[in-house]
């Protein structure tokens, strides 16, 4: 084609060089009509996307037929389409596919999101899925790994004892001493465990005991550990434990004092230990009205004004048992008890321990892993023996000598009452009691075996001569430890200095 307004340089007319010009202009030439294939901007769209991503990871990947065009379809109005978003790169992860159930209506199958080619630096890692109740739920087509423990197996951390005894160099403390079932060649007849129960009055539930007290407390610098258990023969025979204990306190602060009293009934009584718990509420009383008088007397160690005030109390406590067997027509050597009681301070800078009571029972002191008896001794009889009492005299005061005995008793006087029985002598004790000792107040029932018995002073003072009391249940095991022979009540008070 030559310049606008030139002439072609070749022979006049028009050449060869013109006919493309009036083919394509020619009237004679049909036009070509719409293309037999779609043509619209989404389809160009679509068409340069897949021509810009030819050579990119996923371009072997068979691609899924195109939707047929709306328009193509007769009768249907056409409608603008949305455009439609680019799909995501290899770097951005891929949406879960729609569910059978989820998925919209009429909407095409979502392609398989393209795998990632393996990269040649990095062997393929396959994750575990965990299983089980512990398996972590799973989130469309990817499920997170369960995290590893921090801490690997068999390195558990240490507890803070061990950890500081490890550090120390000096390796953990033993253990204390367990408590024993029984001491001596061979364990006892009777079941360590209570087999029948005592036989109940429905008219009088309140004359039940149970089988086993137990009580405790801390005041000023000692600690007080307390217990009362049915012995082996009451336990199997069905009987009721004739033991009684009472622990109470009297007043608050350093002025307050503590009492502890035990009593034992006598064994063939039917009501005895109706008799040991009546006696301990009355000294009870008797002690809490006068505690204030007797708190001042045992911080300004008093001892010859506690011991004729406290005798006083007991004798009216007994008295007093004796006039309730007499109104109730029982004998009231029948109806009698054992009384022991132990007095403490609530005075942090009062060490002084006061006992007192009548009847037979045990004292004892555990100083330096050592027991000591240290039960008071009954009063002797003092001074000259006179006829009838004592030995008798080798003369008589005018100088006879007395050869010959007849035998002969001395009808009683009409006139002079009947003498009554001899009674208990009263026992009376203070005690000052040093950092770290241990005194123990108790009845026949644990008096006797700890006596006679070796093996249970041992095993006791093991256990107690340790830097910390021991606790209620602990002092109850080893007060419960049995010796054979020996199946009474037991009941013992103990006193841990500070």
């Amino acid at each position: 084609m030559s310049q606008q307004g030139g002439r072609p340089t070749g022979p006049t007319g028009p050449g060869p060089e013109d006919d493309w010009w009036g083919q394509l202009y020619d009237d004679a030439s049909d036009d070509t009509g719409p293309a037999p294939a779609a043509d619209s901007l989404d389809d160009r769209f679509a068409s340069a996307a897949g021509a810009v991503n030819a050579g990119g990871p996923g371009a072997d990947t068979p691609q899924p037929p195109p939707a047929p065009d709306p328009r193509d379809a007769p009768g249907t109005p056409v409608l603008p389409t949305q455009r439609r978003t680019p799909p995501p790169t290899p770097e951005a992860a891929p949406p879960a596919p729609w569910s059978g159930t989820d998925a919209p209506a009429g909407s095409p199958p979502a392609p398989e999101p393209p795998s990632d080619p393996p990269r040649p630096d990095a062997a393929p890692a396959t994750p575990s899925v965990p299983s089980g109740p512990t398996a972590a739920p799973a989130y469309g087509a990817w499920t997170p790994v369960a995290p590893e423990p921090l801490t690997p197996a068999g390195d558990e951390p240490e507890d803070e004892a061990a950890a500081a005894a490890r550090a120390s160099g000096l390796g953990p403390l033993p253990p204390p001493i367990p408590s024993r079932a029984y001491v001596g060649t061979r364990p006892p007849t009777y079941d360590a465990e209570p087999t029948a129960l005592p036989a109940a009055d429905p008219d009088d539930l309140d004359a039940l005991v149970p089988d086993t007290v137990l009580d405790g407390a801390r005041y000023g610098a000692c600690t007080l550990r307390a217990v009362s258990v049915r012995g082996d023969s009451a336990r199997y025979r069905g009987e009721p434990r004739r033991d009684a204990l009472l622990t109470a306190r009297f007043g608050a602060g350093e002025r307050a004092l503590v009492l502890v009293a035990l009593a034992t009934g006598v064994r063939t009584a039917p009501g005895a230990h109706l008799a040991a718990a009546e006696v301990c509420r009355w000294i009870g009383a008797a002690v809490g009205r006068s505690h204030e008088r007797l708190t001042a007397d045992i911080r300004a160690a008093r001892r010859s004004d506690l011991k004729a005030g406290l005798h006083r109390l007991t004798d009216r406590s007994l008295g007093r048992l004796r006039a309730a067997a007499t109104e109730q027509g029982l004998d009231p050597d029948d109806y009698a008890a054992t009384l022991r009681c132990l007095l403490l301070s609530g005075d942090p800078e009062c060490r002084t321990r006061v006992f007192f009571g009548v009847g037979p029972g045990g004292l004892f002191r555990l100083r330096d892993r050592e027991w000591q008896d240290i039960e008071p001794e009954v009063a002797e009889v003092k001074g000259e023996p006179v006829l009838g009492f004592g030995s008798p005299p080798h003369e008589t005061p005018d100088g006879d000598r007395l050869t010959m005995d007849l035998g002969i008793p001395t009808p009683p006087s009409p006139y002079e009452p009947a003498p009554e029985p001899p009674r208990e002598p009263f026992r009376f004790r203070t005690s000052v009691a040093r950092p770290g000792d241990v005194l123990l107040m108790c009845g026949t029932g644990f008096a006797e075996p700890l006596r006679g018995e070796p093996g249970l002073r041992a095993h006791l003072a093991d256990r107690w001569s340790g830097p910390e009391p021991p606790g209620l249940t602990a002092y109850l095991a080893d007060t419960q430890v049995r010796v054979k022979g020996y199946a009474d009540d037991r009941t013992a008070v103990a006193v841990w200095e500070a």
